[in-house]
């Protein structure tokens, strides 16, 4: 399993606050679905950061998202570890497939890989 980028999510309802603020340092929005808005670094483009109203498919925010190239895998990983599962595998209707699992400083961590 290899980690293709990591990215904070910050809760936050000032979207546009966020795009000029952050557009001060470079970051050009690359998503919005409304309710989610990811900025990138057009020179780095793993260079990211989420800010996000509440997750709209799950029953928390997450902390930070962690993008692998087998989420599968990821997921049995962290199951047969006996980590915390917050949020099950599943396929997300914007093309990702996902999981949520909790770390032992109990911050919520989305895992998960591009369909």
């Amino acid at each position: 399993m290899t980690v293709r980028r990591v990215m904070p999510v910050v809760q936050s309802d000032a979207m546009q606050g966020n795009r000029d603020f952050y557009g001060l340092l470079g970051f050009e929005e690359v998503m919005d679905l409304g309710w989610i808005m990811t900025l990138a670094s057009p020179s780095t483009p793993a260079a990211q950061v989420s800010f996000m109203t509440g997750d709209r498919t799950a029953p928390v925010t997450p902390d930070m998202s962690v993008e692998v190239d087998d989420v599968d895998a990821a997921y049995a990983v962290m199951r047969d570890s006996g980590a915390e599962i917050v949020h099950p595998l599943r396929d997300e209707e914007w093309g990702v497939r996902r999981f949520f699992v909790r770390d032992p400083n109990g911050r919520v961590v989305n895992v998960l890989s591009h369909r």
